[in-house]
């Protein structure tokens, strides 16, 4: 049968879902907008910007496979919307950090926003791997790759109007009222994904203990050569190419300020969204592979033009993280759709897990090493090592992994 581009859009528990998913991304990435360029004016050094990627990444890494644990054996709806309720409180409370004369960063200094953000670390390692078994519930598995790409499109849409909704209110209302409509933002995903029926985790065939539980999940993600070739190459291209962490310094060389930053933030998004668009009428699963590695080597390439085109001309450097963006894109959807296709029903919590500790984390542990280079090597070549680092690690994976190379996931 010819496929239908809407198919998981006409399933209502579907739209609830990917409404709340968009209004959650909307707030958490607009939460990231501004703890970067609130602490980059307090601090105006690199490493503490990097310091914002590394604070969330650990705790999200260190009980990852916990966190997958429980989304496998506790109801996934419950796990999202008690740990959304949680997020909304840290954002309550970034929004109380900044009130005038806030008795908190007048005597303690910035020190107290990174223990918030370690906080919403803690609470990604749960919500993660809760929402991608969630969707596989309330999804049919032969549209798996169409809700893949629209659950994709929800994410982008949110991460590029998350930083546009920066440029257009922060200056008009200043930081405290930013904060409290990035926790309004939050409520309202809560309430969206309320509305979705719950569903009854899969039945387990056999009593394990939590040892037994979370090796499983390792297991099955390192014995999957297809898996674990996706996986680890998103791992080394996001942990060596990103640049989200020091864009505030390129804001600065450009004197753009916060607005030319929310722009930059936003640029990215636009490109995944609009290549998810063509996505959506002509998925890019016949060659699967040969795509995927395609995709990553763009973004290595846009990584390596893009410092440079900041010195030239800021529309210029906007496009490329726009093209960055496109080509991630690509990465993102089909390693998706790998795994939803070839993980167990049981063993999404804990698969999901594994997934966030090679690709969720290293976007933060990948700020953290941006900051770092960009303190020892200066900040142009840092980001030109490290699309350099992209463009070395697909070649190695296109070389040693054979079958992700050959993948096909057309399912016409």
């Amino acid at each position: 049968m010819p496929r239908d581009p809407i198919a998981s859009l006409r399933l209502p528990d579907f739209r609830l879902f990917i409404t709340g998913r968009l209004f959650m991304t909307l707030a958490l990435q607009m939460q990231s907008v501004i703890v970067g360029w609130q602490i980059y004016q307090f601090t105006k050094n690199p490493f503490w910007l990097g310091m914002i990627g590394l604070t969330e990444a650990i705790p999200a890494i260190g009980i990852a496979l916990i966190g997958g644990h429980v989304a496998d054996i506790i109801p996934r709806k419950k796990i999202i919307m008690i740990t959304g309720t949680l997020l909304a409180m840290c954002a309550a409370i970034l929004c109380a950090f900044t009130l005038r004369d806030s008795y908190v960063l007048r005597t303690i200094g910035i020190w107290p926003v990174y223990v918030v953000v370690f906080i919403g670390g803690v609470l990604r390692a749960f919500i993660g791997p809760a929402n991608f078994a969630f969707v596989s519930q309330i999804v049919p598995r032969d549209i798996y790759p169409n809700a893949s790409t629209w659950n994709s499109s929800a994410w982008q849409a949110g991460a590029i109007g998350g930083p546009l909704l920066i440029a257009f209110i922060y200056k008009p209302l200043g930081i405290t009222m930013t904060y409290a409509i990035d926790a309004a933002l939050l409520i309202i995903a809560l309430i969206t994904i309320f509305l979705i029926p719950g569903r009854p985790l899969p039945p387990k065939v056999e009593k394990e203990s939590l040892f037994e539980s979370l090796s499983k999940g390792v297991y099955f993600v390192f014995r999957n050569e297809i898996i674990l070739g996706a996986l680890s190459l998103d791992l080394f291209a996001v942990f060596f190419g990103g640049a989200v962490s020091v864009l505030p310094m390129f804001a600065d060389i450009m004197n753009v300020g916060v607005e030319g930053l929310s722009i930059l933030r936003a640029a990215p998004s636009v490109g995944a969204v609009l290549m998810l668009g063509i996505m959506i009428w002509r998925p890019l699963l016949n060659k699967a592979g040969r795509n995927l590695l395609i995709a990553v080597g763009g973004f290595g390439l846009c990584m390596i033009l893009f410092p440079l085109a900041c010195y030239v001309n800021f529309w210029l450097a906007f496009v490329l993280l726009l093209l960055s963006g496109g080509f991630d894109s690509v990465s993102v959807v089909v390693r998706g759709t790998i795994l939803q296709l070839m993980t167990p029903d049981e063993m999404r919590g804990r698969v999901s897990a594994v997934n966030n500790i090679f690709i969720g984390s290293s976007n933060e542990i990948g700020e953290f090493e941006s900051g770092l280079a960009a303190r020892f090597m200066r900040l142009v070549p840092s980001v030109i090592f490290g699309g350099s680092m992209t463009l070395i690690v697909v070649a190695i994976t296109a070389i040693k992994a054979k079958k992700l190379r050959r993948l096909e996931l057309d399912n016409k």
